[in-house]
């Protein structure tokens, strides 16, 4: 399909730059495809509301780890600068990264990782790596000295939480988004982005879905920055996902398919719960345990079998998660979703606002 199919104009100021507070006071746009009426203005702690007793959320129970590193890359006595941003880990010393600029590191390059704001005398020196291979787009691969928790602990050390450039474009990294930038379920370290649909739970929501007998299961996607990056090419076909990590066990496969069998609902709490859903799902249709990467990439044509209702914030132009959606919801139905969205200023991107996707119940 053409990528500009996908793309839309936003105005820069309702690009959200800090969460609102409380989290559940969020604006959330419920879209019904093919129902009435087809969009509706609420807010997140209405979700009970609008979910019924015997759904199922799923959540994605990953943590954001400090992915951004300020490198000192030294050939001779020629030194450089890199800033490097960790999206796979590949085993135990090794990670994919994106490095900007890309064109100051070669193959068998030697970085340092430390606090630039220090100065080179005063570099931490402890961690450190070497460019195994270069890739496209700016993608490197980083064998680390270190390995398995030695390497964790100095990159918690060294690293910072990466935000999204549309927000650390515009404003520094502080102890604020060292929360803000978790969700509630935040629990297995690995993420280099935040599954932000899940930015909105709070304990009171959390508690009022219980009461509502709205039950939670949790898997786990370790979201990669390429998840979110606009795609660059033009066709659709012409474009490669980077591999995320993730894991479903047979107990939750389980208690989620007798859900379904029941009558209930199965809502994904973001495009990343959604993701790994669909690749867990066997050629029976049924959701099965799951280990190991996915790049699954859903546009539209893709036939849903492992999500009924999906909530999710408001994505970037052009990006897989917008396909995501309009594979799910239909195109059309998602433009007039975020021209509603624009029109009535709601908040974007990752600490904005949401959009419950609730298509008519399947018969």
């Amino acid at each position: 399909m053409d990528v500009s199919l996908f793309d839309f104009e936003l105005p820069e100021e309702l690009i959200a730059l800090r969460p609102v507070a409380p989290r559940d006071a969020a604006r959330l746009l419920v879209v019904r495809p093919g129902g009435s009426p087809e969009l509706e203005d609420r807010r997140v702690s209405d979700l009970p509301a609008l979910l019924a007793p015997g759904d199922a959320l799923v959540v994605n129970a990953t943590r954001v780890i400090p992915a951004r590193l300020r490198a000192l890359r030294r050939r001779g006595e020629a030194a450089a600068r890199v800033e490097l941003l960790l999206h796979q880990r590949l085993d135990a010393a090794r990670w994919l990264a994106f490095a900007r600029p890309a064109k100051k590191l070669a193959v068998g390059d030697r970085v340092t990782i430390g606090d630039e704001r220090a100065g080179e005398a005063c570099l931490l020196g402890r961690l450190e790596a070497t460019v195994e291979a270069r890739g496209d787009g700016g993608e490197v691969t980083l064998a680390f000295d270190l390995a398995g928790p030695d390497l964790d602990l100095a990159i918690a050390s060294a690293g910072e939480l990466p935000l999204p450039p549309y927000i650390a474009g515009r404003r520094p990294t502080d102890e604020r988004d060292v929360a803000d930038y978790q969700t509630v379920f935040a629990r297995e370290p690995g993420a280099v982005a935040a599954p932000t649909a899940g930015l909105h739970f709070t304990p009171e929501l959390l508690a009022a879905l219980d009461r509502r007998g709205v039950v939670r299961h949790e898997t786990v996607l370790h979201v990669g920055a390429g998840t979110f990056l606009p795609v660059k090419v033009e066709d659709t076909d012409d474009h490669r996902m980077h591999a995320e990590s993730g894991f479903l066990d047979a107990a939750t496969a389980e208690a989620l398919n007798a859900v379904r069998d029941a009558g209930g609902r199965i809502v994904a709490v973001g495009t990343t719960a959604a993701r790994l859903l669909e690749s867990a799902v066997g050629d029976d249709g049924r959701i099965a345990a799951f280990s190991g990467e996915t790049d699954i990439f859903i546009t539209p044509g893709f036939r849903f079998c492992g999500v009924d209702a999906l909530l999710t914030n408001f994505h970037l132009p052009r990006s897989t998660l917008m396909m995501l959606i309009s594979a799910f919801a239909g195109l059309d139905v998602v433009r007039r979703a975020y021209a509603h969205a624009i029109a009535e200023r709601y908040r974007f991107y990752s600490y904005g606002d949401a959009c419950l996707f609730l298509p008519e119940r399947r018969a």
